[in-house]
């Protein structure tokens, strides 16, 4: 980048997404949901907008209408998937906790 352009901010850009990324490896953060994220999250933006603008901003459209609305309740079922064991080892945990 640096010998395209000779601009100092892409050195420093990158030595900042160069230790970012290593903080996120100490972290043991999967780059893959952030990386979805930032490229999809304008997109899921403007197409917000644009669905809330044709519905003159009556969020019930996204329950009303069937495709959406399964859409919502599987995200919803997989996010309690995920959820649901680190909720039952608490749970567990806090019992155990009790009983001592």
């Amino acid at each position: 980048m640096y010998s395209l352009s000779n601009s100092t901010v892409d050195v420093y850009m990158t030595a900042v997404f160069g230790v970012l990324g290593y903080v996120f490896a100490k972290l043991e953060s999967e780059p893959a949901p952030l990386l979805l994220g930032f490229v999809l999250g304008p997109l899921l933006e403007e197409n917000l907008r644009r669905a809330m603008l044709l519905s003159r901003g009556d969020p019930t459209v996204f329950f009303t209408r069937p495709l959406s609305l399964s859409m919502l309740i599987l995200a919803a079922l997989l996010l309690l998937l995920i959820v649901a064991p680190q909720v039952r080892k608490t749970r567990e945990e806090a019992f155990q906790e009790g009983d001592a």
